[in-house]
């Protein structure tokens, strides 16, 4: 390791888990080093914040690490500043010795199906910002007049929207769920939920925990046809494999549910061994017809061949949750066939196979949208171990946050700091707690600014990007 006199400057965009998980990496490497969050919203936290649902608040409690993180003097953070267009990957590249993109993956995978631009057709990816009260979502609509929805995808995006649908407003009303949201859902109707999977039950993707828990929802009833437990040899196969712990778990689960005779009103249904086929409706969804499927190929590899067979079922409603995309950022390399950015262990590579220097990912935008909060940290840790192993030769003049700041100034960016969130917290806690709830959570852009403003005491001018203080 060659001996440095100025510490390592370190650029990370995006402020979820794998962004922190990689503050973490380099704070405790023993290297002298500086590092910056950049987010595009003017609040950390990113994933935790407006992916995991409102009604389990143990697992955003990962936030009081990543504060810990923050509040590091050796840390800052950049927020309402958006990568490529009010500052480039590639002017962050003169700024900073190592640029780091923890940008997650933010957009939905469509089924490409008849009829899927039908309204009341949605991407899942919506439905949850919209009721986590991310900015972006929050002037969307959805009508739960009807009786009858069908979300597709067999991943726990998918069960969280179904328990968000399920549950009352009364449930609900403790957590930090967004208010319109809550609003909406005590209206809602629905009598009937779907969840429809092109393969099988042995090829879940669910969370024990997760799927267990539909089964205690009050004055719902989780079904099944039994006839689709009855696994085929190489879906038997895999769940003798030790990698297939938690879906084995699954399937006595689902057991369970198929056993437990009928009492309840409302009815959450498995539709397994159904792909997609088209929606229909005059103007918007009435039904989802769903053509049935067989597996083929070997274990582990398993693929739904269709049948042949369709048959509809009811819908007012459908969220699609079959995956998230990454999308292009300008100055940086994308495979748009895997939508993640071209890399080994982190490196960015161009188009050619090259490495590119200074520059890595990590995250979704790394691997594609797979695992848990936890896994982004087994990620980052292999990028910063990339990173390091490098031994980058500092950049002369390169100037990192104090130059980072002049230029956002200068562009009239009016960047947050962890400061600034630490203010826009403390209202928002005590604006919950008011009413009873975790958090009333801050969703419009320009009261995010309005609070920031106020505790830095710059009413019209750029809010200046600083370190998180105590």
């Amino acid at each position: 390791m060659t001996p440095h006199a100025s510490p390592l400057r370190v650029a990370i965009v995006g402020s979820g888990p794998s962004g922190y998980y990689a503050v973490e990496a380099l704070l405790q490497s023993g290297r002298d080093v500086e590092v910056d969050v950049y987010d595009r919203i003017p609040v950390p936290f990113g994933l935790v914040r407006y992916g995991v649902a409102p009604d389990h608040q143990k697992l955003k409690e990962v936030t009081r690490v990543f504060t810990r993180f923050a509040l590091d003097p050796r840390v800052g953070f950049f927020g309402n500043v958006t990568v490529g267009r009010d500052v480039s990957v590639a002017e962050l590249g003169r700024l900073y010795d190592a640029v780091v993109i923890a940008s997650g993956a933010g957009v939905d995978r469509a089924m490409n199906v008849p009829g899927e631009d039908l309204a009341g057709s949605h991407a899942a990816v919506d439905f949850v910002g919209w009721y986590n009260g991310h900015p972006d979502y929050r002037d969307r609509c959805f009508d739960l007049s009807g009786e009858h929805a069908v979300i597709v995808g067999q991943g726990n995006v998918a069960i969280d929207v179904c328990r968000i649908l399920a549950k009352t407003a009364d449930e609900l009303r403790k957590t930090d769920i967004a208010e319109h949201a809550l609003t909406t859902l005590a209206r809602s109707r629905l009598k009937t939920i779907t969840i429809v999977g092109r393969r099988g039950p042995a090829q879940m993707k669910f969370t024990t925990k997760e799927l267990r828990e539909l089964g205690t929802l009050p004055g719902w009833d989780v079904t099944l046809d039994p006839a689709d437990l009855a696994l085929d040899g190489t879906s038997a196969a895999e769940m003798a494999a030790p990698q297939s712990a938690t879906a084995a778990k699954n399937i006595e689960v689902l057991r369970g549910f198929a056993a437990k005779p009928r009492s309840n009103p409302r009815e959450i249904r498995f539709c397994f061994f159904a792909a997609p086929h088209r929606l229909e409706g005059e103007g918007r969804v009435e039904s989802f017809v769903v053509e049935r499927t067989r597996l083929s190929g070997p274990a582990f590899q398993q693929r739904a061949e269709g049948t042949g067979t369709y048959r509809a079922i009811a819908a007012d409603v459908v969220f699609r949750s079959i995956g998230y995309a990454g999308l292009p950022m300008p100055g940086l390399p994308f495979d748009g066939r895997a939508k993640i950015v071209p890399n080994v262990a982190g490196r960015v590579r161009d188009a050619d196979g090259a490495v590119v220097p200074r520059l890595y990912v990590t995250g979704w935008i790394k691997r594609g949208p797979t695992g848990i909060i936890g896994t982004n940290r087994v990620d980052s840790i292999e990028t910063v171990a990339s990173l390091l192993a490098d031994d980058l030769p500092r950049q002369e003049g390169a100037g990192g946050r104090e130059r980072a700041s002049a230029l956002l100034r200068e562009r009239g960016v009016r960047a947050t700091s962890f400061a600034h969130w630490q203010a826009i917290d403390r209202v928002e806690l005590e604006r919950g707690q008011a009413k009873g709830k975790v958090r009333d959570k801050v969703i419009d852009r320009d009261e995010f600014l309005s609070i920031a403003s106020g505790a830095s005491g710059e009413a019209e001018t750029p809010v200046a990007a600083g370190v998180g203080t105590t």
